[in-house]
């Protein structure tokens, strides 16, 4: 079953108004083979997906896109209410359909859909289905759209993203993790809190596992320009290890907390995946925080992980991970880090 963005064919018998309405200039010639048509496919029309397909049309980031989901009643309803939207909107093609057909030619894929925790199960079994829905998202994704990036946001967000590299058979730089992009705005607006200045001031990375294990760059941080914690100490201003515990501990949290508030999370990770996907689509070039294959950096060796490294991304991909500078306790947490997911991974048996 697919269902379409709109019909130009109103008239008696199916007729294409489009023919009677508007009349052709003479001595044209087609459009330049060189103007991109952009196409965005999400799967998964929950509260993430949909926040995120909202941004993406917002921010005019896409030509197209594809909605993709296992419930035909709520998939169409989605459609229809953002298509209603279409005279307050930048044109954007809106498609709809449970058959995976409907995303073919797409330059970017992503991926909010994931089983739901039951009552007393264990975060292992929950993967566990995660991985078999995945067997049945990813290869059809591979399918229909061979030279797409993906983007992966279900959680737990590494090894769901090792996963789909796996199951796609993609090269790793096609293959990207939203990690902890959102955990360093998180981060970046509590130390802009802090100091009373704008986030975008502050250069912060969360990095590692997108979870507990996560790992906060204090010894790169800085605000307009200046280093912070070599600041402090240049100006011998005390300041207790603590305290930036605390705000790490206030990161980690902050998700929870908005769960525990609302029931789930949507509009900063709406925002947080529809920057990745400006990023991506416009070859901005820019850094971001996100989960790629790690094996080589920063001492991760042996099997194969996806963390969250700041990694430069543009229309390729990933197109590389930036050699920042790490303090010895840092490089070792990011090392603990790995193998955390490590472990989750091993149990799997993939």
């Amino acid at each position: 079953m697919q269902m379409s963005a709109s019909a130009s064919s109103l008239g008696p018998g199916g007729l294409d108004l489009t023919q009677a309405f508007f009349k052709p200039i003479q001595n044209t010639a087609p459009p330049s083979p060189s103007k991109r048509h952009t196409k965005i496919s999400v799967i998964g029309v929950g509260n993430v997906g949909m926040a995120i397909a909202q941004t993406i049309l917002t921010q005019d980031l896409a030509d197209e896109l594809a909605l993709v989901d296992a419930k035909p009643e709520k998939l169409r309803g989605e459609m229809l209410d953002l298509q209603h939207a279409a005279a307050f909107l930048p044109r954007t093609k809106i498609n709809a359909s449970v058959d995976y057909s409907v995303t073919v030619g797409s330059d970017l894929c992503i991926v909010t859909a994931g089983a739901r925790q039951n009552p007393g199960e264990s975060r292992l079994n929950l993967l566990q289905r995660n991985v078999a829905l995945f067997s049945n998202i990813i290869p059809p994704l591979a399918k229909y759209s061979p030279d797409s990036i993906l983007l992966i946001v279900s959680n737990p967000v590494d090894v769901l993203t090792y996963v789909s590299w796996k199951l796609s058979g993609f090269p790793s730089n096609r293959v990207i993790g939203s990690g902890t992009n959102l955990d360093s705005s998180r981060f970046r607006f509590l130390i802009a809190d802090h100091l009373d200045v704008n986030a975008q001031d502050v250069q912060a990375y969360i990095v590692g596992e997108h979870g507990d294990s996560s790992v906060a760059l204090w010894s790169s941080i800085s605000v307009g320009g200046v280093p912070v914690l070599s600041f402090l100490k240049n100006q011998q201003i005390a300041y207790e290890k603590e305290t930036l515990e605390n705000i790490h501990k206030a990161v980690i949290d902050s998700a929870y907390e908005v769960i525990s508030l609302k029931g789930y999370t949507s509009w900063a990770i709406g925002y947080s995946v529809a920057n990745l996907a400006r990023s991506l689509l416009r070859d901005q070039r820019k850094i971001h925080p996100v989960s790629v294959l790690a094996k080589g950096f920063y001492g991760i060796d042996g099997e194969d992980v996806f963390l969250s490294l700041p990694a430069q991304l543009g229309r390729g991909g990933v197109l590389g991970v930036t050699n920042i500078h790490l303090s010895d306790e840092e490089a070792q947490r990011l090392r603990e880090s790995a193998r955390t997911i490590l472990e989750v991974q091993g149990q799997l048996g993939l």
